[in-house]
């Protein structure tokens, strides 16, 4: 069958993390996968990336999606996580036992296709209408940083039926416009994704070290869905660039399991990517 930089937190987000961290007995991004993995559904096939939102593939395979099937833009399939870590997409074992092994240009045509429900997907920066910058901070012509681009990303926010995006939670990164637009979202808000014709779904879920985000479904903005244990909404609000507004119904996210941290510890022993 043929079938993405993090930089240190500023002082308020890591007094928050280090909170989570101190009460609960896990790290933010252990409750990050544990969010992630909630959102993939059974026999899905998914456009999985690297670090946590692999481990968040991983977990829901063990969970409760035991057919969904990940995608890899480097031109595999899998049906199962590797069974090592992995550093890059491409690392032997990912490849090894792949059960399609194929160019780049053949998964990116199943997106085309609208084969894909689910893209997992990180940035740099995002807006209150989800769209994406990895591509430059400050201006095209005079940027203050360069960012690695887009990769398949944009083809993934573009073409999936919906995407996940996974985040640090910091001001400088929750902008009320971005700098670029590398991956669109919801544009401009409302019907912008199909006045200008993209087919897919378009953003779900904002997964981040603070809580989780979800959007209006009539003006396509983001809204508080749920705050951390050991975060309050207040916390979250400081951290986004625009004035963020709450769902009807915002709640404390619900914290992962002991089976769930049993089996993303399992997968990640060192803790390289769950517990930096």
């Amino acid at each position: 069958m043929p079938p993405r930089s993090r930089a240190p937190c500023d002082p308020q987000c890591s007094l928050a993390s280090r909170e989570v961290n101190r009460e609960i007995g896990y790290t933010a991004h252990e409750l990050m996968v544990a969010v992630a993995a909630r959102q993939i559904r059974d026999g899905e096939l998914v456009f999985v990336g690297m670090r946590l939102p692999l481990m968040a593939f991983a977990l829901a395979k063990r969970m409760h999606a035991p057919r969904a099937v990940g995608l890899f833009e480097c031109g595999l399939m899998r049906d199962a996580p590797s069974p090592e870590l992995l550093y890059t997409m491409s690392d032997p074992p990912n490849v090894a036992g792949a059960i399609w092994s194929t160019r780049m240009i053949n998964v990116m045509a199943l997106l085309q296709q609208g084969a894909v429900p689910l893209g997992m997907l990180g940035s740099a920066e995002v807006d209150r209408f989800g769209n994406l910058n990895t591509s430059h901070i400050g201006s095209r012509e005079r940027p203050t940083v360069k960012l690695p681009g887009s990769g398949g990303a944009a083809d993934i926010a573009s073409l999936a039926g919906r995407v996940v995006i996974m985040m640090q939670h910091e001001r400088r990164r929750f902008r009320e416009r971005v700098d670029c637009v590398t991956s669109p979202g919801f544009g401009d808000g409302g019907d912008w994704r199909r006045r200008v014709g993209l087919p897919g779904g378009g953003p779900c879920a904002i997964i981040t070290t603070l809580g989780m985000l979800s959007f209006d479904l009539e003006t396509k903005e983001a809204l508080l869905a749920s705050h951390h244990p050991g975060v309050t909404p207040d916390d979250i609000r400081r951290q986004t660039g625009w004035p963020l507004r709450p769902s009807a119904t915002v709640h404390e996210t619900v914290p992962p399991s002991e089976t769930e941290l049993a089996i993303i510890r399992a997968y990640d022993p060192k803790g390289v990517w769950a517990r930096p």
